[in-house]
């Protein structure tokens, strides 16, 4: 299975910013060493054409020229900065990489992404540029020039933040379908109606968080009954699991397993190309955020086998 990488595009953090950075280099060689099923490669870069089809240009514009004001800056939670330009673009481009894949493979990855608070004119949240947008809208674009058809698409997102960026995008695009499973009293406060969302209490654990997972998935494929997406993309923040100290929910790594596993399943069983983004995950300890990562990246490498 194809998985892209972008931890050698290093943010200039200032000390103690509370951005998991490491997480993502310590990732990919834990892949290296306990996923041989994985192959890696280098992220490509977004061009500002692609990232125009889900951002105004002006925003995109105004994100390379470091244009963006101190309240758009603080809002994204980066300070500004070339390498923050060229990260950004690449964790757009492993997501379209990633997603040209799976169309022909069944399942490809994005090691790092699921940048899902960026909305068309800003982002927030640690996120510039939306990754499940641009890549949605330039596969769409790209089946219809290839196939004459439409491409469907359905965003999985259950990272514990609701994915208020993307709900944004695609408020009035009845083409792509998102679904969101979150903490009600988490981050974004004011959240953003998707076409599917499930608000979840503090503190819950394996068994509801499963069932309604359960929900969801059933209410996804009876909305698409007449007509599946063509194009899954899943977004599987490490965030919901019980050491992560911005999460609030309380799921056990063997919950975080059952969950990514009952997706990949899902997917994998209607035959919908699947493509996974991982999302937030700012674990106590950032090797347990590593490790639910790796156990998602498993799943997938068992599907991809599968396909």
């Amino acid at each position: 299975m194809l998985a892209f990488h972008t931890d050698q595009f290093r943010l200039p953090l200032p000390p103690g910013h509370r951005f998991p950075q490491e997480k993502y280099r310590r990732l990919r060689e834990r892949v290296v060493a306990e996923v041989p099923g994985i192959e890696l490669e280098v992220a490509p870069a977004a061009t500002d054409g692609e990232l125009a089809l889900a951002h105004t240009p002006d925003y995109v514009t105004d994100v390379a020229e470091g244009r963006l004001d101190d309240a758009r800056q603080r809002e994204i939670g980066f300070p500004w900065s070339p390498e923050m330009v060229e990260r950004s673009r690449r964790s757009v481009g492993a997501t379209i990489a990633a997603a040209r894949v799976a169309l022909t493979q069944g399942v490809a990855a994005n090691l790092a992404g699921g940048t899902h608070h960026a909305s068309a004119s800003k982002g927030g949240g640690f996120c510039v540029f939306n990754d499940i947008a641009v890549a949605s809208r330039l596969m769409q674009a790209e089946w219809h020039r290839h196939h004459r058809q439409l491409l469907r698409v359905a965003v999985i997102d259950l990272d514990v933040h609701q994915g208020n960026g993307t709900a944004a995008i695609f408020r009035d695009d009845p083409t792509v379908f998102t679904l969101s499973l979150h903490g009600e009293h988490n981050f974004p406060f004011r959240k953003e109606p998707g076409d599917l969302d499930v608000p979840l209490p503090d503190g819950c654990t394996d068994d509801p968080y499963l069932e309604a997972l359960e929900g969801a998935l059933a209410q996804l494929w009876h909305r698409h009954e007449t007509r599946l997406p063509g194009l899954v993309i899943y977004l599987a923040g490490a965030d919901a699991h019980e050491g992560d100290r911005l999460g609030r929910l309380k799921l056990t790594t063997a919950g975080m397993a059952e969950r990514d596993r009952r997706v990949f399943a899902a997917t994998r069983e209607r035959r919908i190309p699947t493509v996974l983004t991982m999302g937030g995950g700012y674990g106590r300890v950032i090797d347990d955020t590593v490790a639910v990562q790796i156990g998602t990246l498993r799943e997938a490498v068992r599907s991809h086998r599968l396909w």
